[in-house]
């Protein structure tokens, strides 16, 4: 098997939609339900990176990890596609795609290798073509919202990601530049995003559905339990293809569909049981890209600092203590301060930058154009 230096965490979609994900949306049209949702889903995903470090002691903790990184990814890919369906190549549109995707990818795909050799003495390595760690999911959302309109105009486009994703299971070829074994194993959930309508989401919370999330997720979790000593983790990661896995292609096409199926079952349970009304956190589901991203150094330093040594992090209350506390910190990350703080390199100004268009195009460009609420 393949042993790569990627972290085989799989990040959280980040909160793009601030600024690149809608059109002329006003604060008071967010729909607080994708909001809850992105919150809810970066403390999954701090939390997982917290376990990261736990599972090798404890099966229970192992399946705990797999469970929350077969849906919370797919989760947050299918709320990415749905908030792209506006996205046409309008002048501004590219220039948010720039300034809230590809700057904070250069800006943080370098400070992220900087930190791993300044904390391990590895020989800098710094190149914008390989995402390390968390930067590949902004790598992912750019490829995909250029994408966008070409999925729009298919006939059937769920039925090509399906079998491209596939595809892409089976070719080893494809190799990690540009994450596309990524790209390509998470399009589906993307391109479902781009299909759905507000409708859905809204069908999801219907509570016949509601009831049964819960025994869908139990169930989940008893699957990843058996799954722990009989299946390699990094199926679930989609960074390889099959044969790199030690597996035939056949076997990751059949890998990639039943995943597939998995994953769309497990992520409409959890949104099934996000709530829809507004709730403490529900304005910190706008700061999920901080968290995202700035939540990677501290996950990181917690391996080289050495914070998981000794028996007391594998012991119930150590587990309850550092499960508590990455939720604490995933949330601290989303608040005003921070993004006050971060905003600058999160989603810079760059008016200068770019051409400025004319006034009656801006306002053209603004006008709603059945973009999905919120922002």
């Amino acid at each position: 098997m393949r042993v790569s230096q990627v972290s085989p965490v799989a990040p959280v979609t980040p909160d793009t939609t601030t600024r690149t994900e809608t059109e002329g949306a006003r604060p008071q049209e967010r729909d607080a339900f994708f909001d809850n949702a992105k919150f809810l889903a970066i403390v999954l995903v701090v939390v997982g990176h917290s376990w990261e470090a736990l599972r090798d002691e404890s099966r229970a903790m192992a399946a705990g990890y797999l469970l929350l990184y077969a849906f919370h990814m797919p989760a947050f890919t299918i709320i990415s596609g749905y908030f792209s369906r506006s996205f046409a190549f309008r002048p501004r549109q590219i220039q948010r795609l720039f300034s809230g995707v590809v700057v904070p990818y250069i800006v943080f795909e370098t400070a992220l290798n900087l930190f791993r050799a300044w904390n391990t003495g590895e020989e800098l390595k710094i190149t914008l073509l390989y995402p390390w760690y968390l930067t590949w999911f902004l790598m992912a959302l750019f490829i995909w919202r250029l994408t966008a309109p070409l999925w729009r105009q298919m006939r059937h486009p769920f039925t090509v990601s399906v079998i491209v994703s596939a595809a892409a299971t089976a070719s080893p070829d494809i190799g990690g530049d540009l994450s596309l074994q990524r790209v390509l194993q998470y399009l589906p959930f993307f391109v479902l995003g781009l299909r759905l309508e507000q409708r859905h989401f809204e069908g999801l919370r219907d509570r016949r559905l509601r009831s049964l999330a819960p025994a869908v997720l139990a169930l989940g979790a008893l699957a990843a339990y058996w799954a722990v000593p009989r299946m390699n983790p990094d199926w679930f990661y989609h960074r390889y293809a099959a044969q790199e896995l030690g597996a035939p292609g056949w076997v990751g096409v059949l890998m990639a569909l039943g995943m597939l199926g998995c994953s769309l079952l497990l992520s409409a349970a959890f949104l099934s049981l996000t709530p829809s009304r507004r709730t403490w956190f529900t304005a910190l589901g706008t700061g999920t890209l901080y968290a995202y991203l700035l939540h990677g150094f501290l996950a990181k330093g917690a391996h080289y600092w050495d914070w998981y040594e000794g028996d007391f992090a594998n012991s119930p209350a150590g587990i309850l203590l550092i499960t508590a506390v990455a939720a604490t910190v995933a949330a601290a990350l989303t608040t005003p301060p921070v993004v006050k703080v971060f905003r600058w390199v999160m989603e810079p100004r760059l008016d200068w930058f770019f051409i400025p268009a004319s006034p009656q195009k801006t306002k053209a460009e603004d006008a709603p154009r059945g973009a999905a609420p919120g922002s």
